[in-house]
């Protein structure tokens, strides 16, 4: 009786992980044919408009960047010389020193000639107090700004103090250690300007800089991560920011935004409060009420993703840090699912109550739940001799050749149009780490989702975590 009930489980799991897996990949078919066509048409239009055009135009959008900054003294000149050194003509770089306990105050002080200024700040949204504001006397420096707050304990709160003491209409939201391209700013803040409906953000390509070239601060050479997490994970950016977002840009889906590079409509997201500072996703939490408030207030909006890499950032070297890292992104994703639950088939919210919340509900929060259970299912039929072996290496083949297929194409397109690598060896290495990717990085990514769903049902203290970070050192040529 018991085996005839297990052999009826195992069959009826069988059966839905063939019906959940061809659903997967249609809506993976799907999404490469939006992505293809969604590069072609961004590529296409970057001829029609000259940017040397809008650069020149009365109607330039200012943007403020915002930097907040913790304990990142070592690094903290160089970062800021680089975002000194964009080409736009209309910014300002406000860094947010959000009560660093080292020396990085001092150093932003002494640098760049700073003194403590009086400033009419006002609180928007509600932070930790802050202490005052510091601008150069230094004319070549008019351009920064200096915000000195009590720590808030998340990235969040940082960021909505600098969001309260900027000036312009835009604010490009990062992290002091990501090095930007020069023309960052402006391929960001073009679709604000572009279009008829209005942008509420736009985002753009993120790329790994351990290992990269950096000479004072400034990229100079792009090369493939050494250490191995880091080269899974220059995959897994590959795939996820060229190859996900463009397509879900081109049917106006994106509900994630990086919280390293992201540009924002200020007036929109002071008017839904802001970064969430309880939240441990809060870039995909913002997009999300972002959303949610144009609904409710039934105004057209957009947000455009830009298929070009703008940004690069330092990534975890260590297996404790990524697992840190992944668990809080899984924690962040099932924690903003929970708290917009009602948004779910409602339909005020349009396709975002019934596409795209859906889709990350089946595709991104179940696939690992659903993957335990396989494993479950597996030992369980081993056990009883219940296990259809020859069904099992299929459906495994057949899904593992799907993931390979896309992986490959990604990174074909992104060589492509980028040229992203220093040479053909490179590349090589990158198509060997998708052949294993599924067998050493994948279970990692597995673990550490189920980790943090564990701990948000379980309500267990949230937790940011720190990654010690190599930084820029003063040398000609920089390993991060």
């Amino acid at each position: 009786m018991i085996n005839s009930l297990t052999y009826q489980l195992i069959h009826f799991y069988e059966i839905f992980v063939s019906l959940f897996s061809l659903t997967y990949i249609l809506f993976y078919v799907l999404l490469s044919i939006l992505s293809y066509f969604a590069i072609l048409k961004h590529l296409r239009y970057q001829k029609y408009i000259s940017e040397d055009i809008l650069i020149r135009s009365n109607h330039l959008l200012g943007v403020s960047i915002v930097a907040p900054a913790f304990n990142e003294g070592v690094s903290i000149v160089y970062n800021v010389k680089s975002l000194l050194s964009l080409t736009y003509p209309k910014y300002e770089i406000i860094i947010v020193n959000d009560g660093s306990t080292d020396d990085t105050l001092t150093k932003l002080i002494t640098e760049f000639e700073l003194v403590k200024i009086d400033f009419y700040y006002q609180e928007k949204i509600v932070t930790r107090p802050v202490r005052g504001h510091y601008k150069s006397t230094n004319p070549i420096y008019s351009k920064l700004m200096v915000v000195d707050k009590e720590n808030g304990k998340s990235k969040a709160d940082g960021s909505n103090a600098g969001i309260n003491s900027s000036q312009y209409p835009l604010f490009l939201c990062t992290d002091v250690d990501c090095i930007l391209k020069r023309d960052t700013i402006l391929k960001l803040a073009k679709p604000f300007m572009e279009n008829e409906t209005r942008v509420i953000a736009t985002g753009a390509g993120i790329r790994i800089s351990n290992s990269c070239e950096v000479k004072d601060g400034f990229l100079h050479k792009v090369h493939f991560p050494k250490d191995w997490y880091p080269r899974f994970q220059e995959l897994e950016y590959v795939r996820s920011f060229l190859f996900g977002r463009m397509a879900w840009s081109q049917i106006n889906g994106l509900l994630l935004v990086s919280g390293g590079l992201g540009m924002f409509d200020k007036e929109i997201a002071i008017k839904v409060g802001g970064y969430w500072h309880k939240s441990l996703g809060e870039d995909m939490e913002l997009i999300t009420r972002m959303r949610k408030h144009m609904h409710e207030n039934k105004q057209k909006f957009l947000i455009k993703y830009i298929p070009e890499s703008l940004c690069w950032t330092e990534v975890p070297e260590t297996r404790e840090v990524l697992l840190r890292q992944r668990t809080r992104w899984a924690r962040g994703l099932v924690q903003t699912l929970f708290l917009h639950r009602k948004m779910f088939l409602n339909p005020k919210y349009g396709k975002t109550a019934f596409l795209i919340l859906p889709f990350f509900f089946v595709f991104e929060f179940l696939v690992p739940i659903v993957e335990l259970l396989g494993i479950i299912a597996l030992i369980i039929g081993f056990f009883n001799h219940s296990i259809n072996i020859e069904y099992l290496v299929t459906m495994g083949l057949f899904v593992y050749i799907f993931y390979l297929l896309i992986t490959l194409i990604s990174i074909l397109i992104d060589d492509l149009l980028y040229k992203s690598y220093a040479n053909y060896k490179e590349l090589m290495v990158l198509i060997l780490m998708a052949i294993i990717e599924p067998f050493v990085y994948h279970p990692l990514n597995v673990y550490a989702s189920l980790k943090g769903y564990w701990f948000f049902f379980r309500q267990t203290e949230q937790k940011w975590g720190v990654m010690i970070r190599k930084g820029f050192a003063t040398t000609e040529k920089v390993t991060l």
